[in-house]
């Protein structure tokens, strides 16, 4: 509606003929760069990285791919009579994603499915461990450095069970409470008491 508006304004005015075909050519190229839009492509290393990237509640199950995977997977291939790399055909890729799940006990996600176009795609896709260890948890197995400590378990105050400076904190008016239901029962909360004028 815009436009059609703006050309015929433009075409009204007869003395800038110039104009007119300057603003038909930029809505044609507007137009067609409209209708083309590029296809985006998603490779197995990028959802890895994504993945990677994500760190914490991962809804994949650890996976650790054994060494003659390549092998098992070939071997599938041609017992399922499959010609060729390419897996074109939808109940024979069923088949073989499900034949492959029986023998390596680790599904493809729903969403992955149709990124596997041929029986190279599903190898690599085997041959990716998949680790769901969150990053924090992660750093108890990395050696650090002799000036860095992680209290991975830490110290919350309570007056009744801190007895060093004799129950007295630095923050008296503070409390320290505890609101999400998994630490509830692992960490005590404390309601400090509060002195009105």
């Amino acid at each position: 509606m815009v436009t059609r508006g703006l050309l015929m304004a433009a075409a009204t005015l007869r003395k800038t003929p110039i104009i007119v075909g300057c603003l038909q050519r930029s809505f044609a190229s507007t137009a067609k760069a409209a209708k083309r839009k590029p296809i985006k492509t998603v490779s197995l290393s990028a959802v890895g990285e994504s993945i990677a990237a994500k760190g914490f509640l991962r809804p994949h199950k650890p996976y650790s791919p054994p060494k003659d995977a390549a092998k098992r997977i070939r071997n599938l291939a041609s017992s399922l009579q499959l010609k060729n790399d390419e897996l074109g055909n939808l109940s024979e890729k069923f088949k073989f994603l499900n034949a492959c799940f029986q023998e390596l006990q680790h599904g493809v996600p729903n969403s992955q499915v149709h990124e596997l176009r041929t029986i190279s795609d599903v190898i690599a896709f085997y041959e990716t461990p998949v680790d769901t260890t969150v990053p924090y948890d992660a750093l108890k197995r990395v050696e650090l450095p002799e000036n860095l400590h992680i209290q991975y378990e830490y110290l919350r105050f309570n007056p009744e069970t801190d007895t060093k400076f004799g129950g007295k904190t630095a923050f008296p008016k503070s409390s320290t409470l505890v609101t999400g239901l998994k630490y509830r029962s692992k960490y005590e909360g404390h309601e400090a008491k509060r002195s009105w004028p």
